[in-house]
C-alpha cells in the first residue's frame, strides 16, 4: 500500500509539473523571460528569435505555441461587457446601457475592478490545466464605445448611450478598474471599439460606408476614443467592420495612423473586428484577393487579425506586397500587450498570480451587481406615489412576457451565473409571507397568443397591485446573428413594443386598480400609450443576474430609484433621421429638434430635490481659463436617496452649429430629508471649446450658459416633473 501511495503521489507531482511548465515558459533562458529588462527589450530579444513562419503565425488572434522558445499559445480573443462572458460561471453585472444609466464613475471602477479580478481567477485556472482556447485569455475586447446615436441599431445596448461626454468618463472608469493601478503589470487588458464611426444598420456593416463630416467625427464620434486612449492609456482598439469615408476602418491610414498613433499617441495593440478583413475583398471590394487584403491592414498597421485572412502574409510578402519589417513593425506593437500582462513571466512572481476560484461570484461582487441593478433602475412616472409597494400589501398580480424571462437579465456577451434571480423572484421574495402573490404570463414576447382565452385581467381585478413585465430582450435586440426573433439581424424598424405586449396592456389596464409597468430593454423603447395607461412606470434595462432583487428593492421601497437615461427617447421612430445618415443633425438630446417621449437624463425619485443659488467665480474669463461653478442642491422631500446632479453648457454666440446642450459634468449626491449640499464643479477651457466644420476645435469669445439640474434643462424634462435647473451666463473675452 505504501508502493503504490508513492506511485500516486509521484504521477500527481508530474502532473502539476506538466501543468505548471504549460502555464509559461520553464526556466529564464532568453532575455524576453526577463522581468528585469524594458518591455521594449523583451520584445526585440523575442522577435529576434522567431522565425518569419512564426511571426506571421502570431499576428493571428489564435496564436500558436512556439515550443523550441517555451511558449504556450495563446487566443487574444476574450468579452467581458458586463462581466467575464463566454466562459461559464462568471458574476453577470447590469449590461453595459443600465451601467451609464447609474452615471456613477466610482460604482464603474468597482465593477471593472471586481471583473478583472474574475478574469484573473479564470485565467489562472485554466492556464493550469493548459485550457489556452477562446475566452480563456487576458485580452478584453471591452468596452464598446460608439456613440449610440439611433435607437434602431439592436448593439446600442452595448455602449454607454448617446452623449460622447458621458460615454467617455463611464468607459474610462471601466477602463481603469480592469488595467489596476500597478506601475509595471496590467490585471486585465481592456480595449476600445469599434473604432470610430460605428452604429448600425447590422444587415450592412460588411459593405457600409459611414459617410460623416469632420465637425461631426470630432464632436462626436471621436471623443470618448481620445479619452481611453490619452487618460486610460487602454490596451487595444478594435477597427469596425465598415468603412468610414471611403477607406475601411481596420485599414484606415487617417484614422489609425494620423490620429491614433501620431496625434494621440497610443502605444497598444490595434485589432480588426472579426473577418472584418475578409470584408475588404467581400463586401467593401476595396481589394480584389485576400493576400492584397492582408497587406493592406497589416501595412496601416493592423497588428492583430481576428480572422483567418492573415496567414496570406506569407503569399502578400512573395507577391511584394508587403515585408518582413512591416511584420516586425507590427509585432512591436502587438506584443508589449502580453509582456504587461505578465505572459512571459515565470509563473506564480507576478502580482496576480494568486487570485484563485474564491474571486469569482464572490458574495462581494454579487453584492456589487445587486448595486448597479438598483441604481441603474429609472423611474419615469410615480402617478400619486403609486409605488414604493408596502410589502404588506393584500395581494399583487404578477404579468407580462419578461416577468420570468431570464434572457432579459442576461442581454447580450454574457457569462452565466447559478442564481439568476427574474423580475418575478425578486417580488415574490420582497413581498410578505401574507402577501398573495400571483403570476401569469398572459403574453407571448412579439407575437398575438395562439389561444386567444383571457385567463388574466380577472386577476388583474382581484389583486391590490398589478406589476406588468413588459418590453423587449437581446431575442429582439443585438449583433447581427444573434438575435433570433429579429427581422432585420438585430436591429429594430419600429422602437415601440410588440402590438401584442400594448393590446394585453390595454386588457389589464381595464381591470387592474393600481397598474405598475416594469419595462426590460437595451435601447429607446418609444411608448406613449404605455405612459398614458401605467400609474407607475419603471424601465429597467437589462439587469444582471441579481436584477430581479433590484428591481425588487426598488418597487418595494428599499431602495430609492436614481438611475438616469443615458438616451433620449423618442416620440416614436417618424421623428428620427435615416437609419443609415451618420450625421448629427437632429439626432441626441444635443441636435434633436422634436420634442422627445422622455430627454436624455431624466428619472425621477421617491423624494424630491431643488436646486438654487448657482453662481460663477468670475463673470469672464480670458480664452485658456476655467470657471468653477458652485449651487446648492437641497432634498425636500421625505426619503434619503441619491440624486444625480448634471451640468449642462450652451455656446449663445457660437459662430457654427453648435449642440443646444452638452453635458459637462455630473456626480452622485446622496441627501438626508432636508439636507442641503452646494456641489462645486469645474468648466475647463477644453469643455468651452467648439468644433468647426474642419474639425478643429478652439474656443470663441461670447457668452456661455451653464445650467445645473437633474435632467437635461429642456421644456419637457420639467413637464415631465424633474427638478427646475438653476442657471448663470458668463462670458469669454
Amino acid at each position: 500500500m505504501h508502493f503504490q501511495r508513492l506511485i500516486r503521489l509521484s504521477l500527481l507531482l508530474l502532473f502539476c509539473l506538466s501543468c505548471y511548465s504549460g502555464i509559461r515558459a520553464q526556466a529564464m533562458d532568453y532575455p524576453f523571460q526577463n522581468p528585469k529588462l524594458s518591455v521594449e527589450q523583451r520584445v526585440d530579444d523575442l522577435i529576434g528569435r522567431l522565425t518569419l513562419e512564426e511571426k506571421i503565425d502570431q499576428l493571428s488572434y489564435n496564436a500558436p505555441a512556439v515550443e523550441r522558445l517555451s511558449i504556450p499559445a495563446y487566443n487574444w480573443w476574450n468579452e467581458c461587457l458586463h462581466g467575464v462572458a463566454r466562459n461559464g460561471r462568471a458574476t453577470v453585472f447590469p449590461q453595459a446601457i443600465g451601467i451609464a444609466a447609474t452615471f456613477d464613475t466610482d460604482l464603474v471602477h468597482r465593477i471593472g475592478s471586481a471583473i478583472a479580478n474574475e478574469a484573473r481567477a479564470k485565467y489562472n485556472l485554466s492556464a493550469a490545466r493548459g485550457y489556452r482556447e477562446r475566452y480563456q485569455g487576458l485580452t478584453f475586447w471591452t468596452p464598446n464605445i460608439n456613440i449610440f446615436r439611433d435607437p434602431r441599431w439592436g448593439r446600442g445596448q452595448e455602449t454607454y448611450g448617446e452623449d460622447p461626454y458621458l460615454t467617455s468618463r463611464i468607459g474610462l472608469a471601466l477602463v481603469k478598474g480592469l488595467q489596476g493601478d500597478n506601475p509595471n503589470y496590467v490585471k486585465a487588458a481592456a480595449l476600445a471599439k469599434h473604432y470610430a464611426v460605428h452604429s448600425g444598420p447590422e444587415a450592412l456593416r460588411h459593405e457600409f460606408d459611414a459617410r460623416v463630416s469632420m465637425k461631426d467625427l470630432w464632436e462626436t464620434y471621436l471623443p470618448a476614443f481620445e479619452a481611453l486612449v490619452k487618460e486610460g492609456r487602454v490596451e487595444g482598439v478594435m477597427g469596425a467592420y465598415n468603412r468610414t469615408n471611403g477607406d475601411p476602418c481596420c485599414a484606415h491610414p487617417y484614422l489609425m495612423q494620423e490620429v491614433l498613433r501620431k496625434k494621440w499617441g497610443f502605444k497598444g495593440y490595434f485589432v480588426s473586428d472579426c473577418w472584418a478583413i475578409r470584408d475588404f475583398f467581400d463586401g467593401h471590394n476595396v481589394v480584389a484577393t485576400a493576400p492584397e487584403a492582408a497587406a493592406l491592414a497589416l501595412n496601416l498597421g493592423c497588428n492583430l487579425n481576428c480572422g483567418s485572412t492573415y496567414p496570406e502574409i506569407r503569399e502578400a510578402i512573395k507577391q511584394g506586397l508587403t515585408s518582413e519589417a512591416e511584420v516586425d513593425k507590427n509585432l512591436r506593437e502587438l506584443f508589449p500587450t502580453r509582456f504587461r500582462l505578465g505572459l512571459f513571466d515565470q509563473p506564480g512572481t507576478g502580482p496576480y498570480d494568486n487570485i484563485g476560484a474564491e474571486a469569482i461570484r464572490s458574495p462581494e461582487n454579487i453584492a456589487l451587481a445587486r448595486e448597479a441593478a438598483v441604481k441603474s433602475v429609472v423611474l419615469l412616472k410615480n402617478k400619486d406615489n403609486t409605488l414604493p409597494v408596502s410589502k404588506d400589501v393584500a395581494s399583487i398580480f404578477v404579468c407580462g412576457p419578461l416577468a420570468a424571462h431570464v434572457q432579459a437579465l442576461l442581454a447580450n456577451y454574457y457569462g452565466l451565473s447559478e442564481d439568476l434571480t427574474t423580475i418575478l423572484e425578486g417580488i415574490v421574495g420582497k413581498a410578505s409571507p401574507a402577501t398573495s402573490v400571483k403570476y401569469r404570463q398572459g403574453a407571448l414576447l412579439d407575437e398575438p397568443n395562439r389561444n386567444p382565452q383571457d385567463w388574466f385581467s380577472s386577476v388583474a381585478a382581484e389583486s391590490e397591485v398589478t406589476i406588468a413585465c413588459l418590453g423587449i430582450s437581446q431575442l429582439i435586440e443585438g449583433e447581427e446573428g444573434e438575435s433570433i426573433a429579429s427581422r432585420h439581424l438585430g436591429d429594430r424598424v419600429d422602437i415601440g413594443l410588440p402590438q401584442n405586449q400594448i393590446d394585453f396592456l390595454k386588457t389589464i389596464r381595464s381591470k387592474a386598480k393600481k397598474l405598475v409597468v416594469v419595462l426590460t430593454g437595451g435601447s429607446a423603447v418609444a411608448c406613449p400609450e404605455v405612459y398614458e395607461m401605467a400609474d407607475a412606470l419603471l424601465f429597467v434595462w437589462y439587469p444582471g443576474e441579481q436584477g430581479g432583487n433590484g428591481v425588487a428593492d426598488v418597487l418595494f421601497g428599499d431602495a430609492v430609484p436614481s438611475g438616469r437615461l443615458p438616451v433620449t427617447v423618442p416620440m416614436s421612430a417618424d421623428d428620427l433621421p435615416p437609419y443609415d445618415d451618420y450625421a448629427m443633425a437632429g439626432r441626441t438630446y444635443r441636435y434633436m429638434e422634436k420634442e422627445p417621449l422622455f430627454p436624455f437624463g431624466f428619472g425621477l425619485s421617491y423624494t424630491s430635490f431643488q436646486y438654487s443659488q448657482l453662481k460663477t467665480n468670475k463673470q469672464a474669463v480670458k480664452p485658456g481659463e476655467p470657471i468653477d461653478v458652485e449651487f446648492q442642491v437641497t432634498n425636500t422631500g421625505k426619503y434619503r436617496a441619491d440624486e444625480v446632479v448634471q451640468l449642462y453648457l450652451s455656446d449663445l454666440e457660437a459662430s457654427v452649429a453648435v449642440p443646444q446642450y452638452a453635458l459637462k459634468a455630473f456626480q452622485r449626491v446622496n441627501l438626508a430629508p432636508g439636507a442641503s449640499q452646494k456641489v462645486t464643479m469645474r468648466i475647463t477651457p477644453e469643455m468651452m471649446m467648439l468644433v468647426d466644420e474642419n474639425g478643429e476645435r478652439r474656443i470663441e469669445p461670447g457668452k456661455f450658459k451653464v445650467m445645473a439640474g437633474g435632467a437635461v434643462p429642456s421644456s419637457r424634462s420639467r413637464a415631465l416633473g424633474a427638478a427646475p435647473w438653476t442657471e448663470a451666463v458668463f462670458e469669454v473675452k
